[in-house]
């Protein structure tokens, strides 16, 4: 209404402008004949013409006046009032209309600084919570509407309270601004990020399947690793990230259960050790292989061995092995080389490589609270002693977890018996949802299983290990990382690396081989 309105009168003032030339023509025809009725010697003939004259120039000039200097400025109101708060208000003079101009200037400005208030985070400049939740309210609208797939997923900083009482919390607050300019450096143009609340954030990915929103946190997980986070001139710290992730497909998604999923999935990928990406998925109670439980028992055997190696650092709890069979966990030296050649190859950050070098060692940690008649046997395991021998993953996680500095292992310990198509334990994860390192720790401990004489088993020669290991590419190992380990060791049969093994003086127990039962074995 109020543009038809002003629409309106700038026409009729342009119409009366556009009487001035036909005003100005009949006056002079008038002059120049002495034409027209008097009164009193005043030619009032002349008299209106020249009215009309005058008054249609004061209306063109300010029909002018208004589409110069005061249509611009109620253009730019009304794009602020509409929502874009950063639209420039022209300005000129000092007149009426640059006093208008002014306070629309500073009525906009007032209109961004609420709105970036209410909508910004402060510490980071990134989305906050509220904003982030109106768009997602959107993204899921228009899934919906389209019937398209939307993924969302939280980042959590690990041990962040460790952050800011070992450096204070202004160095908590650099992290944070770090670690979101890495996050918005790194997530795609039609994305959305923010930060959540405390030290996690959320990113909105839209038409992006759960699949690839893994893949994606993957990556991001990796960055962070490989981010040095500058405090001072003196100080340099380096943190890692748990992710969760969910999402869905058109009309099946809800907001309130989006972010509950990948709430959850974001404190499982903490809880199972840290530092890596969990995708939800719905519990299934009729899956090939169920969730392996520690025994009381086992339990007990793992707290036995954490109080050995709680105040020990990696060398220390390396030590604590070498009195033990090579069966019962001892580290080895092979594994731990092919892990790291393949982490190398694929241009792993340091920090991640050599976290994959500890877990290849530790891995197995967890059989030394197992009964070694089980390890020994020579023909196959009762269900029973199965169960038993299948929470040594689990109980690699007990007894690091309590060896605080060694944690950084525990997503791969806890993980290097799961299988890429999702049949193997504890969790029975699949894909990307199995920890990368803890992917590479399964195929190197594979190869040494199957080139390994068993009570069970003969040894395999090289050549045949490379085939079977082709032959479960997709199905127990990532076909990626197969390709990696062919590329890399498929020409001659790789040798240890002892130098990997710090700390242990007996070269006879590092060749790599071992007797006991194969608990990964590609068959």
């Amino acid at each position: 209404m109020c543009g038809a309105y002003r629409g309106g009168v700038i026409r009729a003032l342009g119409g009366l402008g556009l009487l001035a030339p036909v005003a100005f023509v009949a006056l002079v025809l008038l002059v120049g004949t002495g034409g027209g009725a008097t009164l009193s010697g005043v030619d009032l003939t002349s008299l209106l013409v020249a009215a009309i004259l005058g008054g249609s120039v004061i209306a063109a000039v300010a029909s002018i006046w208004i589409r110069g200097r005061v249509i611009p400025v109620v253009s730019a109101a009304e794009r602020l009032a509409a929502g874009e708060l950063s639209t420039a208000v022209p300005a000129h003079g000092k007149g009426l209309d640059d006093r208008l101009a002014r306070a629309v200037a500073a009525l906009g400005a007032t209109l961004a600084s609420t709105h970036d208030a209410a909508t910004i985070d402060r510490l980071t400049g990134i989305a906050n919570r509220p904003a982030l939740l109106g768009m997602l309210f959107g993204e899921v609208e228009r899934a919906a509407r389209y019937n398209r797939p939307l993924s969302v997923g939280f980042v959590d900083i690990d041990l962040f309270k460790s952050v800011n009482d070992s450096h204070g919390h202004h160095a908590g607050d650099v992290v944070l601004r770090g670690i979101a300019d890495v996050l918005r450096t790194n997530v795609r143009a039609t994305d959305m990020l923010g930060r959540y609340g405390g030290e996690e954030f959320m990113f909105i990915l839209p038409e992006t399947t759960v699949e690839d929103a893994a893949s994606l946190a993957e990556k991001l997980r990796l960055l962070v690793g490989r981010a040095r986070i500058r405090i001072d001139d003196e100080l340099t710290v380096n943190v890692t990230v748990s992710i969760g992730v969910a999402g869905g497909l058109g009309g099946t998604l809800r907001i309130d259960t989006l972010v509950r999923d990948a709430d959850a999935a974001m404190y499982s990928a903490k809880s199972l050790g840290r530092n890596q990406v969990y995708v939800f998925s719905e519990p299934d109670d009729d899956a090939r292989v169920p969730r392996a439980p520690i025994s009381s028992d086992g339990r007990a055997r793992a707290a036995g061995v954490a109080q050995l190696a709680r105040l020990a650092a990696e060398q220390a709890l390396i030590t604590t092995l070498i009195p033990y069979p090579n069966h019962r966990g001892h580290a080895s030296a092979l594994i731990a080389t092919l892990s790291v050649g393949m982490g190398r190859r694929m241009d792993l950050p340091d920090a991640e490589i050599d976290r994959l070098r500890l877990a290849a060692l530790l891995h197995d940690v967890g059989k030394l609270a197992l009964p070694e008649e089980i390890l020994e046997k020579p023909s196959a395991l009762t269900a029973v002693e199965w169960q038993s021998v299948v929470q040594h993953p689990r109980i690699g996680q007990v007894i690091l977890e309590q060896a605080s500095v060694l944690r950084d292992a525990v997503p791969i310990v806890l993980h290097h018996h799961e299988r890429f198509g999702g049949h193997g334990y504890p969790y029975g994860l699949r894909g990307s949802e199995i920890p990368l390192g803890a992917r590479i720790v399964a195929l190197a401990d594979a190869y040494d299983a199957m080139t390994a004489d068993r009570p069970y088993k003969r040894a395999m020669t090289h050549a045949e290990a490379i085939r079977e290991i082709q032959r479960h590419a997709g199905t127990q190992f990532d076909p990626e990382l197969v390709s990696v380990f062919c590329d890399l060791y498929a020409s001659e049969r790789p040798s240890a690396d002892l130098a990997l093994v710090r700390g242990i003086a007996a070269p006879v127990a590092l060749h790599g081989r071992r007797s006991g039962r194969a608990i990964v074995a590609a068959s």
